[in-house]
C-alpha cells in the first residue's frame, strides 16, 4: 500500500493530539534554498468559462492603475489574488482586501520572478500576473449536494460539547461555497446580491482559484516564523508554492530547527488529551473531536516528526496569518490540502526565522 493510501485509511483512526510543547532548540539545521529562487513551471491551469454575470465580467476586465475607486480597487485586488493563487504564491482567503497575506504573496512572487521585492503590487506585478489570461471569475450552479449538506447550527467553543457533535460540518451552504472556492463569505454573499446559497439550481459567480494540486512532489517545506508563510520546494530546489501560515506565539512556540513528515491524515479526529497540552480546560479529560472543515486541526493533518506537531488545516480562513496558534502551523483548508497532495513521508521541515508576538492568540 502506498503512503498516500495508507494514510488515507488511517486517516479516521490517527491520534492527532494538537501542538503543545514549548520547543526551544530542535535538530540540526538544514541548508535552506536562496528567497528569490525561480519558480517550478506552472500546471496547465483546468479551462474556466468567463462568467455571464456583470460583475463577474467586471473583475475580469479590472487593470492597474492609480486613481481607482474603491470598486475599482477591489475588483483589482479580487483578480490579482485570484492571479496569484493559480501562480501558487497563495494569499489566503480571497477577499478583495489589501492585507498582509496579500503583500506577502506580492513579496513571494516579486523574489522568485527576479523583481524589486518590496511587497508592492504595481504594474510590473500586475503585467506578468496578467500572463495568465483566463477568466478569473466564473460561473457556478449550486448542486443537491452542495445544498443538503449535512451542517450544523454552530461550532461551540468547549471542547466537550465539540465532542458531543457527530461531525464539524459547515455551518451553512454559504460557508461551504466560500471554502470551496477559496473565498471570503462576505466577499462571496456581496458578489451575489440576494442570492439563495441553500436552494439547488441557483448559478453564482464565483472565483476561479485553480489546480487543487501542486504540479511537483514537494522535497522540502519551509516554516518562516518571521513571515508567517510556509514554502515548499521541489526536488530541483525550486519553489513551488508558499502560503500564508498561522504559527506559535512566545508562550506557545512553533519548534525550531529540522523536522521530517511522518504521515497525511485527511478529514483527521482530533484527539483532545489536556494531560499533553498545555491549553484547554484539564477537567475536560480525554476527548475524541469528530472530523470535518470546521475541526480545530481543519481538513488535513500533517504530522511532524515532533512529537505532537503538525502542519494543518484551520476552521478560519479569514484568521490565517493574523493570531498565533498553539505552537503547530495552521493553513487555510485549500492550502494545506495543496500541500499535502505532494508530500511523503520523509519530506524534510525546516524552520527558521523568530516569530513576531502577535496581539490575538486562539
Amino acid at each position: 500500500m502506498s503512503f498516500r493510501k495508507a494514510a488515507l485509511a488511517t486517516a479516521a483512526a490517527l491520534a492527532v493530539t494538537a501542538c503543545n510543547e514549548p520547543a526551544p532548540g530542535g535538530t540540526r539545521q538544514a541548508e535552506v534554498p536562496a528567497p528569490d529562487v525561480h519558480p517550478a513551471p506552472l500546471a496547465v491551469p483546468p479551462p474556466v468559462a468567463a462568467s455571464t454575470s456583470p460583475v463577474g465580467q467586471a473583475i475580469d476586465k479590472a487593470v492597474w492603475g492609480q486613481a481607482l475607486t474603491p470598486e475599482q480597487l477591489r475588483q483589482l485586488l479580487i483578480r490579482t489574488q485570484v492571479l496569484l493563487s493559480r501562480a501558487r504564491f497563495s494569499p489566503g482567503v480571497i477577499d478583495g482586501q489589501d492585507g498582509d497575506n496579500l503583500k506577502d504573496a506580492v513579496l513571494h512572487y516579486e523574489q522568485a520572478n527576479g523583481l524589486p521585492a518590496d511587497g508592492k503590487l504595481d504594474a510590473e506585478v500586475f503585467r506578468r500576473l496578467s500572463v495568465d489570461a483566463g477568466p478569473v471569475m466564473t460561473d457556478y450552479v449550486i448542486t443537491d449536494e452542495d445544498a443538503k449538506g449535512p451542517f450544523v447550527e454552530k461550532i461551540p467553543k468547549d471542547y466537550r460539547d465539540m465532542a458531543r457533535l457527530e461531525r464539524l460540518a459547515y455551518t451553512s451552504p454559504r460557508e461551504l461555497l466560500a471554502e470551496k472556492f477559496h473565498m471570503d463569505e462576505t466577499l462571496l454573499a456581496a458578489l451575489n446580491p440576494g442570492a439563495d446559497f441553500g436552494r439547488a439550481g441557483t448559478t453564482i459567480v464565483v472565483a476561479a482559484p485553480g489546480p487543487e494540486t501542486l504540479p511537483a512532489q514537494v522535497t522540502l517545506v519551509q516554516v518562516d516564523k518571521a513571515q508567517r508563510q510556509v514554502r515548499a520546494y521541489g526536488a530541483d530546489g525550486r519553489m513551488v508554492a508558499s502560503y500564508p501560515a498561522t504559527i506559535g506565539s512566545e508562550e506557545m512556540p512553533t519548534p525550531a530547527g529540522q523536522w521530517e513528515v511522518t504521515a497525511v491524515a485527511f478529514d483527521p479526529v482530533w484527539n483532545y488529551d489536556p494531560s499533553k497540552l498545555n491549553f484547554g480546560d484539564k477537567r475536560a479529560g480525554k476527548l475524541s473531536i469528530k472530523p470535518g472543515p470546521n475541526n480545530p486541526v481543519g481538513a488535513v493533518w500533517i504530522d511532524l516528526s515532533k512529537e505532537t506537531y503538525g502542519i494543518h488545516g484551520a476552521p478560519d480562513p479569514v484568521l490565517v496569518g493574523k493570531v498565533a496558534s498553539h505552537g503547530c502551523v495552521r493553513l487555510t483548508n485549500w492550502d494545506v490540502r495543496q500541500l499535502a497532495s505532494a508530500v511523503t513521508k520523509g519530506t524534510k521541515v525546516v524552520f527558521v526565522g523568530e516569530a513576531p508576538a502577535p496581539p490575538t492568540k486562539v
